[in-house]
């Protein structure tokens, strides 16, 4: 017996060092996830502000076209801009960009956040955990993270969209558009347009974000490097917005008409009903399609600098955590 207890004893150091052992396993097991989430909202907030403000004038033009009835051509559109420049200032390109940075920061957050999360339940689910997941998942992460952004941030896009196609003197800032609308037109009219938005958002965020992982999956197993560089990062998110929000323009463009009809003088109602008054007046392309060929211009530019600056701002802050810049 004491031979036996003695040999017990000659045993503790083992079990006693892998006790010790596990809190460092473990810690950053339970670290992980929370700063995964932070970074992701940190760094998406980011990547959709910078990627809005450089398009910012594009945008509005495009706005201004989808809600109008005068025909579209690249002509006229930067006659549009120089001719905005000229009366109100270089500053009045980039109206309404405040409600856009309220509205994109979070939207952009949430965005890149959910899929970052819905990436690791489908993960999980279908057997690819810490693996690229299969084609049909990837595009459900995407869709799954676009349509959770929209839904969450829609008002703050119905206000964007009044801001960018009125005069100043209309509404003076964003609290202003949210108080009149409220007052003057109810507060379900800051919905209104939400079902476009999301029947568009399902395909756009499902395409872009799978064409995007697609790219990258292809790239490092042609090249057997984990990641791309930043310009090839620019080149597939500029692929992946081009192919995205060409499949969902016409929602965009009903969307926008349903969501100016206050002030334009006009009464879309219904999706339907929308499109068929855009097809009967303007046509199908010159209508329903009208500014695609803007959104080409712009799309591209947008969505590979908000991929790549959430790329590259997601992997220097991880960095950082792992040389022990945020430890406490």
């Amino acid at each position: 017996m004491a031979h036996s207890c003695h040999d017990h004893q000659s045993r503790l150091p083992v079990p006693q060092a892998t006790v010790l052992a596990l809190p460092q396993s473990s810690q950053p097991k339970d670290m992980r996830p929370r700063w995964t989430a932070v970074d992701s909202l940190l760094c998406g907030a980011f990547a959709g502000a910078v990627a809005k403000t450089v398009i910012a004038p594009l945008d509005r033009t495009k706005i201004i076209f989808q809600v109008s009835s005068k025909r579209f051509s690249a002509k006229e559109a930067f006659r549009l801009i120089y001719c905005t420049y000229v009366k109100d200032g270089l500053f009045s390109l980039w109206r309404g960009n405040s409600a856009t940075m309220v509205r994109v920061m979070p939207y952009a957050a949430v965005q890149f956040c959910s899929h970052e999360q819905y990436k690791k339940l489908l993960g999980s689910y279908y057997g690819f955990q810490g693996k690229a997941l299969p084609p049909f998942p990837r595009f459900l992460a995407g869709s799954m993270a676009g349509t959770t952004a929209a839904m969450l941030t829609y008002p703050l896009d119905m206000v964007r969209a009044r801001m960018a196609v009125t005069a100043k003197e209309m509404y003076s800032n964003i609290m202003h558009v949210f108080v009149r609308i409220s007052q003057e037109e109810g507060v379900k009219t800051l919905y209104r347009g939400f079902t476009p938005t999301i029947l568009g958002v399902i395909p756009y965020a499902g395409i872009t974000f799978f064409t995007y992982e697609t790219l990258k999956k292809l790239h490092t197993e042609k090249t057997k490097r984990s990641q791309p560089y930043p310009y090839e990062r620019l080149a597939f998110g500029a692929c992946a917005g081009l192919i995205g929000q060409s499949a969902s323009y016409p929602l965009d463009v009903v969307r926008r008409r349903m969501q100016t009809a206050g002030v334009t003088g006009s009464s879309y109602a219904t999706i339907l009903g929308t499109m068929r008054e855009i097809v009967t007046q303007e046509g199908i392309i010159r209508g329903l399609y009208k500014g695609l060929s803007m959104n080409w211009l712009k799309g591209p530019i947008a969505v590979g600098i908000s991929f790549t600056t959430f790329d590259i701002t997601h992997s220097l802050l991880l960095k950082l955590h792992q040389t022990g810049y945020f430890t406490h």
